[in-house]
Parts: C-alpha cells; sequence; structure tokens
C-alpha cells in the first residue's frame, strides 16, 4: 500500500509547482540577483534545496542523508546562472527525490534511516524534508513576488477574490 507515500509525495509536487510558478515569473537576469536586504537569490535557495534533496534521497535508505561530497557551504555562494543551469540544477534534487520515493510503500514508513548521523524513522525523515522544501519555496515565492512587483500574478487565490474562489474537487 502507497496511500501515505502518494500523500507526501503529493505535498512535494505542490510545493515544487508553487516554486516553478514563481521562478516562471522571473526575468532570467533576476534569478541571481539578491534578495532584499541581502538574502539570498533564487540561484542561491535552487542551488540548497537542490544540494539538499540529493544528498538526503541518494540512498536513502542505506546511507547517511549527509553525503560526504555534499558542500553546503557552496550552496550558498552568489553565483550568476542561466535559466538552463538553474532549471537543471533543480531538477536534479527533484530527481534524487522522486526516485527514491518511486519504490517506497507505506510499510517503509516505520524503517530507520540516518541523517547526520541521527536515526530516525522513514517519516519523520519525510515530514522533516517535506517542511524545510516548505520553508525554502516559500522563500522563492516572496522573493520572485519581490522581484515582480505588481507584475507578479498570484499562484494561489488573488488577494479580494476570496469569494468567487471554487474548489476543484475534494482536496480543493
Amino acid at each position: 500500500m502507497r496511500e501515505l507515500i502518494e500523500s507526501i509525495r503529493g505535498e512535494y509536487d505542490r510545493y515544487k509547482a508553487l516554486a516553478e510558478g514563481a521562478v516562471r515569473q522571473v526575468p532570467d537576469a533576476d534569478l541571481s540577483r539578491p534578495g532584499p536586504n541581502g538574502s539570498n537569490s533564487l540561484a542561491v535557495i535552487c542551488w540548497h534545496v537542490s544540494g539538499n534533496l540529493r544528498s538526503r534521497f541518494t540512498d536513502f535508505l542505506t546511507s547517511d542523508g549527509e553525503k560526504p561530497w555534499r558542500n553546503r557551504d557552496e550552496e550558498f555562494d552568489d553565483r550568476a546562472v542561466t535559466r538552463d543551469e538553474f532549471l537543471a540544477k533543480w531538477e536534479s534534487g527533484w530527481s534524487a527525490l522522486f526516485a527514491a520515493l518511486a519504490p517506497l510503500s507505506d510499510a517503509n514508513l516505520s524503517d530507520t534511516v540516518i541523517i547526520r548521523g541521527q536515526q530516525m524513522k522513514v517519516h519523520e525523515a519525510l515530514h522533516r524534508s517535506v517542511a524545510h522544501t516548505a520553508y525554502h519555496v516559500g522563500q522563492m515565492v516572496y522573493l520572485a513576488k519581490a522581484l515582480r512587483g505588481d507584475g507578479f500574478t498570484s499562484l494561489s487565490i488573488p488577494r479580494g477574490q476570496s469569494g468567487t474562489y471554487v474548489p476543484k474537487g475534494p482536496k480543493g
């Protein structure tokens, strides 16, 4: 059975789509532009999310989620990137995640994995990762909106239109 795994996969899909919807609205030149008050650029956040997902989900059930090849500090270096480089890096992290989720069943949720030497259940590691990813996706959406200003198109119910919102089905 994969009911819970599919639910978790659905949350990852939702956050991936939100980030991509925000990034599509940003001109190529702004992908590397630092955020307000020197905060991270979209490129830096992308490099960090991708590095985290690749590290955590490569050999997910069999090796520590903090891989020796990961250079977390380098993920936060300022960088100038093309949209193609940005998207390739972004997809490399998500591909590792989705490849790790594909063979899992709900029975795996009570298995033990290790992250930075700390043992935890698979369900704990997945919830931790979803929360971490959602945190950074929120940053990406906020930054994209700040960069686009009035040209930003809402990724959810636009302000002032809650009364006209019609859910798309049981999940809304």
